[in-house]
């Protein structure tokens, strides 16, 4: 799997966090809606969309499949995606979006640790330059809006650590799967995940929407669906899309590293949506944070270098 070019794999995990960056904004754009209604509003539109995409080449693509790779999806689809959300969603709206980015910001160096486990890994030494340049950068990303903001209520950290392990539990398994998976496509495996990630979210529909106090006027519905429909698109369907092509070209390892592009995005964004600039602790942290997925990128391609002359210099011998 990992024979292939690494950089259309780097490219496509950029391209997935610039997408997911998004998912921050999304909390803010819907107020007066509940966490439970967005999510179910965002994976209702995942899994309508993933349907109609899949529709054509269903028959070829669900007789590929065995009762294993449906049992999967029906596990892995609720912790990559609606149990993250609500917990994501949650830890924004009551610690803020400085807080809940740092938290869920660790993702890659749990990923990474993770993945340095795995056979044919890196060894952990060599990524340790990469995951103290990470940390470091989450710490300045946070340090002046926490500052300002104070760390946040126990909810919204306790839902920020809830959303940190679902979603490192999400990406670890994921690639684990693509890894031993030949029967379907990354991207149809992205969007088979949509239509099981659609028919869970049909059963937190009824309590979300039927059972909701608040009343809401027609502009906000509109508003609201057209916020679901294009963070189900966007960052489900496209994000998701992507992300599993990096999964199959970047061993774990690395791939931990490109969560990162995530939280630059959603900083990136968030500094849109307030109209300012960011400060120079904030550009300090941008900084660090590529550096040390270059820092990774070069550690794996050395390795990748002393793999290939390692044949080489046995022969001689």
């Amino acid at each position: 799997m990992h024979d292939k070019p690494a950089w259309p794999g780097i490219a496509a995990g950029i391209a997935a966090g610039a997408l997911w960056g998004l998912v921050f904004l999304a909390p803010e754009l819907t107020h007066g809606f509940t966490s439970m209604q967005l999510s179910a509003g965002r994976y209702l539109a995942y899994g309508l969309v993933a349907a109609l995409l899949i529709a054509p080449s269903w028959s070829r693509i669900k007789a590929r499949l065995t009762r294993r790779e449906w049992w999967t999806l029906a596990w892995l689809s609720p912790a990559g995606n609606v149990v993250y959300y609500i917990f994501l969603a949650n830890a924004v709206r009551s610690g803020g979006v400085a807080m809940a980015s740092l938290v869920i910001g660790l993702s890659p160096l749990a990923v990474t640790l993770l993945g340095s486990r795995d056979r044919h890994a890196v060894p952990l030494r060599a990524l340790l330059p990469s995951l103290l340049l990470g940390l470091a950068g989450l710490l300045c990303i946070s340090w002046e809006s926490l500052a300002r903001s104070g760390p946040g209520s126990a909810f919204g950290l306790l839902c920020a650590l809830g959303a940190l392990a679902a979603w490192t539990f999400y990406a670890v398994c994921n690639s684990r799967v693509l890894a031993r998976l030949t029967t379907v496509s990354a991207h149809e495996w992205s969007l088979l995940t949509g239509v099981m990630t659609g028919a869970q979210a049909l059963l937190l529909a009824v309590p979300a929407f039927l059972f909701a106090p608040a009343m809401h006027a027609p502009a906000d519905w509109l508003r609201f669906a057209g916020v679901v429909t294009g963070v189900a698109i966007l960052c489900s369907v496209i994000g998701n899309g992507l992300w599993n092509v990096a999964s199959r070209r970047l061993p774990l390892s690395l791939m931990g590293q490109m969560i990162i592009f995530e939280t630059v995005f959603a900083a990136l964004y968030g500094w849109l949506y307030d109209a300012r600039w960011p400060s120079v602790p904030e550009c300090a942290a941008m900084l660090l944070l590529v550096g040390g997925v270059l820092s990774c990128a070069s550690a794996h391609r050395n390795a990748a270098r002393k793999e290939r002359s390692a044949p080489a210099e046995n022969a001689v011998c």
